[in-house]
Formats: structure tokens, sequence, C-alpha cells
């Protein structure tokens, strides 16, 4: 009971000085929300990001001309645009020489159309992609109603499409869309299938889309100046590197890349993009946590200076206790755990504002919201640290009064 009642007397001196609790645990609190707010931000991203970059299906890569991740300036450009684009003969060809992979499909991604049928036409912001079937399940694209695209299709240039769930639901609001004739850039097609819906990502639909054959497409817009995406899907987890390796492998072949230099080409996959997005993060957490430490730091000189005025007003209370037997490690502890309920409070409340504010700005971006479960722990370490740490010398220092000189302190 003994350690109950030191708990006690410790928040009932807490709440004796209020405004001075106050003060001190401001620190506290602005350094852990500082860390809370942030995290919870990037965590609903990185989360709603992870959700939407899985438009690849399981252990799927992908094979493309330029990286994930595009920026930089004209000595980045210039790298990567004198490239020569993949062409829909090199991914025949690796198609057959990687035979340990269960698919290898091919896509074309155009510009933005306006899809048509009658009046009704969709804004011009569709996204128009020519693929060979493989892509669909590598996409993880499921057909909803109808058929997907097919090898015949491919082989005929059929001039067929399959729609994105919200270009269908545009163009046909009550009839069934299947065997329907649309136009898309003036192309004159007929719906096959619709695909089942994929949802959004931070407000924006990952529906809007059309798929073609891909030698459709090319009979639309030509061979040349259009990179094919080779998407390959290995036959487990336990195969995906080994896939990836052999793709390269085979891909540097074909292309002819000479050994010792680099490839020409780029691979994608939801692994990578995850690395990507959190090597640029990764600069934000940095600044939070110095933005933290500074603030942790000046609070915890606060607590320290806070618990060195308390011992000085309370020398008289520290002599009657150690008079009536208290000894110093009960002194000691009393002291430490007003501390460490002071950084506590602080800590408690920095999470709290922080995970509101996080996960308002988050809602904004349209991310579900989350808590950051480990930086709420790191959070509350951190603050029995500062309490213990700074509480340490004031609680060692009243700890050690002299109690016949405590007796007359006034």
């Amino acid at each position: 009971m003994k350690y109950v009642e030191i708990l006690l007397v410790a928040l009932r001196s807490l709440r004796t000085n209020k405004l001075r609790s106050l003060l001190t645990i401001l620190g506290i609190v602005v350094g852990i929300f500082s860390i809370i707010s942030i995290s919870t931000i990037l965590t609903m991203l990185e989360n709603s990001i992870e959700s939407g970059v899985s438009q690849l299906g399981q252990n799927t890569f992908q094979i493309q001309k330029f990286p994930v991740m595009e920026g930089g300036g004209p000595e980045f450009w210039e790298k990567y645009r004198n490239r020569h684009d993949l062409t829909l003969e090199e991914f025949y060809r690796l198609k057959d020489k990687l035979t340990i992979a269960q698919s290898v499909g091919a896509e074309m991604w155009g510009f933005a159309k306006q899809a048509k049928y009658g009046n009704v036409e969709t804004n011009p912001n569709v996204q128009f992609c020519g693929i060979t079937p493989e892509a669909q399940p590598n996409n993880k694209w499921i057909v909803e109603e109808g058929r997907p695209i097919n090898d015949n299709d491919v082989e005929r240039s059929n001039r067929v499409v399959v729609l994105g769930k919200d270009v269908a639901n545009k163009l046909f609001q009550f009839i069934d869309p299947v065997g329907q004739y649309i136009r898309i850039d003036g192309n004159r097609l007929q719906v096959i299938g619709v695909y089942e819906g994929q949802g959004e990502l931070f407000g924006q639909s990952r529906d809007n889309f059309a798929i073609i054959p891909i030698t459709t497409f090319q009979g639309f817009y030509g061979k040349y100046n259009r990179s094919v995406n080779i998407t390959v899907m290995a036959t487990g987890r336990d195969q995906y590197e080994a896939t990836i390796e052999q793709a390269i492998g085979h891909f540097r072949a074909i292309r002819k890349v000479e050994p010792g230099k680099d490839n020409d080409f780029e691979i994608f996959s939801n692994e990578t993009i995850m690395t990507t997005i959190n090597n640029t993060t990764k600069y934000v957490k940095i600044g939070a946590v110095v933005i933290a430490a500074i603030a942790l730091l000046a609070a915890g000189v606060g607590i320290m200076n806070i618990m060195l005025v308390s011992v000085t007003e309370r020398t008289r209370e520290i002599g009657i206790r150690k008079a009536i037997g208290a000894r110093k490690s009960n002194i000691l502890i009393q002291f430490l755990i007003e501390s460490i309920v002071l950084s506590l409070f602080g800590g408690v409340l920095g999470i709290v504002i922080g995970v509101m504010v996080g996960n308002l700005a988050g809602s904004f971006l349209q991310a579900d919201p989350t808590i950051p479960i480990s930086s709420v722990m790191v959070g509350i370490l951190l603050c029995v640290v500062v309490g213990v740490t700074f509480g340490t010398y004031p609680a060692y220092k009243a700890s050690n009064l002299d109690p016949i000189e405590a007796l007359r302190y006034e």
C-alpha cells in the first residue's frame, strides 16, 4: 500500500499547483504532439497508398521504360527519355523465355479519352489502354459482367472493349452495357464486359478506364513512340524473387544490354513503390523527431526546475516525513513518481491531440483514419524517460535532506 499512498501524495501535490503543472507539461505536449500527429498522417497516407498500389496482383511485378516516381531536372529526363521503347515483339520473346512465371502480359496506355454512347458521354478523362489477356489477372481486373479480352481478340484485332465500373455506370444507367456499341476517340467499339469496381484512392476513382486488345490499340495509334509495359505474375511468393531475377536476365539479353551496364528498363512492383514512398517520408519523420527532441529537452528542463522548486517549498514536509520514519527511498520514489506522472500526463494529452489532428488532416486526403500504435508506444516510453531523467536530481536532493535541518526550515 505504501506505493499507492506515495502515488496519491504525488497526484495531490500536482493538483495543488495546477497552473504550474500545466505550464510544465506544455513542452511535453508539444513534443509528443509533433511526433504523433505527423506519424498519424504518414500512417494514413501509407495505408491508403499501400491499398492503392496493390493494383498489381499478388506476386506480380512490371517491366517498364520509366521509373515509378518521375521527377528531377533535365538530366533525369535525358537519361530515361533516350531509352528505347519496350515493344510488343520484345514482350513475346520474354514470354517464351520466362517459363518460370505463372503469366506474362503486356499493356499500352494512351492519353485520357472521352467515351460516348448515343447522346450520353463521359468527361474526357477516361484512361484508355490496350492489353494482352494476361494483363487482366496481373492487374486484378476481374470481369463482373460479360467476358474478358481473350487471345482471339488480340490475334484478330477485334474492336471490342471492357469498361471500368464508372464508365459503364455513366454511359449505361438503365440498360445492360454488354453488346452495346460506344465510341472512344472516334473509334466504334462493342462492349463485351464490365470489370468489378476497385474503389477510390485519395478521393480519385480507379474505375474510370476502358480496355481494348493491344493490337487494336496499336492499329488506332501506331506501334511507335509508345512503350509497352510488361506485367509478370510469379507462381508464388517463394518464386517471386527468382522470377524477377530471371526476367531481368532474359530481358537484358533480349535488349542486348552489355554486361556491367545498367538496365535500360525499370522494375515496378508494390514493394518498390512503397520503398520509394518510405524513402520520401523518412525525411519528414526525421524533422518531426528533431522538433520533438527540442521540445522534450525544453520540457525536461522545465520539469527539473519545477521539481527543484517543489523540493524547496516542501522542505519542512520532507523533514516531518523523515522524522516519523520515511526512508530515503520513499522520498526518492515519491518525487520520481511526481516527475513521471507530470511527464506522462503531458504525453497522453499530446497523444490524444496528435491523433485527433492527424486524422483530421488525413481525412482531407480521403485517407482512412488510424492510430499509429508503434508511435504511441514510443511516445509513452519517451515520457517515462524524460520524467525519470529530469526528475532524478530533484528526487535525489529531496531524499538526502537532513531531517533536523528540514524541520527548522521556514
